[in-house]
């Protein structure tokens, strides 16, 4: 049925990179949710009304709660659409992300509200009233759910939208908590227990914890989290795989939205190298990265050493030295200043964040290492800070 779907609804859908397909995606999930989410909340409110039962109510409003998050991520996505201008130049593509919070905001805001509503029943509890209809309302609207669970899913990972991922968490959360309602008015009616205030708490329950989950997912990118390791190895091996580069560090990727991507390196080359050879290749390696990657990347070009017998034996010793402090600390930028007295060893070294030591520990252990070998060598340290999954 999705296939079937996204086929006749979205042209290109293999390219969800482009702002204009992504739209599209968006377009097709907010419009299915707002019309299944409308019959699901008109048939359990009038289901809620027969029954007077505050769980079976308070699941309806939570699924017309969910067809303006259908709308919301429907206005987000075609937002985010919106091409470059003068007051945004890398685009309108955090407003999904943006989208995707206010759907999460608006979860946590109905599960509040129907914890507050069913603590007063679990305080002043009634008998609700058995209906099949109910029943039969409830049964539709979890198997509709579970479907646009993995309808969203499935959307979702066609173009690797957060916002989207939010709503099918949604969607599962809302099977789960439609199924607890419906187990309540089943105990209530054969076991003659009163629980329906403590089924609308378990609601609630499922319905702050998705909300939590799609918040975080939504806030992460917009706070700048560490990119995809995919990416990152992607941009690694397309650089190194150049002969005339020998080295790369200081990568740094800046994401303003899905499909747009901007990153910034270091590439280290022989000093000795033609400068114009290599402001080739880097060019190249630029044009390269947008085409196989989708990334806009700035490459600055790092002049080294190369084949110096004592420069390299001398960096492999600090190399050794600095991996004993931390394993995942490595350096970059080795170069060497001999002076009648001593000999200033010059060099970046790459910190990860998860590394407890501050930044003045780390050039004074280094410091201390270094010190300690023959040859009177002094340390010069630049201390860089990395995330995990790209060291150096």
């Amino acid at each position: 049925m999705t296939d079937w779907l996204v086929q006749r609804c979205i042209r290109r859908p293999e390219d969800g990179s482009d702002p204009a397909v992504r739209q599209a995606y968006g377009l097709l999930s907010g419009g299915v949710g707002i019309v299944l989410n409308l019959l699901l909340s008109a048939g359990k409110f009038v289901a809620g009304v027969l029954t007077g039962s505050i769980a079976v109510t308070a699941d309806a409003f939570n699924n017309l709660s969910d067809a303006g998050s259908s709308v919301v991520t429907l206005v987000g996505f075609r937002m985010a659409a919106k091409r470059a201008d003068d007051d945004h130049p890398f685009g309108h593509g955090r407003i999904e992300y943006l989208s995707g919070l206010a759907v999460a905001v608006a979860i946590l805001v109905v599960g509040l509200e129907l914890a507050k509503s069913s603590l007063e029943k679990v305080l002043h509890p009634v008998e609700v009233a058995f209906s099949w209809l109910s029943v039969g309302i409830l049964c539709a609207s979890i198997l509709v759910k579970l479907w646009m669970f993995f309808f969203n899913r499935n959307l979702s990972r066609r173009i690797g939208s957060a916002a989207m991922m939010a709503t099918a968490t949604d969607s599962l959360s809302d099977a789960a908590a439609t199924s607890a309602v419906l187990l309540g008015t089943l105990v209530g009616h054969f076991a003659d227990l009163y629980i329906d205030g403590w089924v609308g708490v378990l609601v609630a329950v499922f319905i702050l914890r998705a909300g939590w989950g799609a918040a975080k997912d939504t806030l992460d990118p917009l706070l700048g989290q560490s990119p995809d390791p995919e990416l990152v190895r992607g941009i690694q091996e397309t650089v190194l795989g150049r002969p005339e580069i020998v080295g790369m560090h200081d990568l740094v990727v800046h994401d303003y939205g899905p499909g747009r991507c901007m990153a910034s390196l270091h590439a280290e080359v022989p000093m000795d190298a033609d400068i114009l050879v290599i402001h080739d290749v880097i060019d190249n390696l630029e044009r390269e990265l947008r085409r196989k990657l989708g990334v806009e990347v700035v490459i600055h070009m790092d002049p080294i050493a190369v084949g110096d017998p004592r420069t390299d034996a001398l960096k492999a010793q600090v190399t050794e030295l600095v991996r004993r402090i931390d394993p995942d600390m490595t350096i970059h930028d080795f170069r060497m200043t001999a002076g009648p007295e001593h000999t200033n060893l010059i060099f970046d070294v790459a910190v990860p964040y998860h590394c407890r030591l501050e930044d003045e520990q780390v050039q004074e252990a280094i410091g201390a290492a270094v010190k300690a070998l023959p040859g009177n060598y002094y340390t010069v340290v630049s201390v860089d800070h990395v995330y995990a999954d790209h060291k150096g």
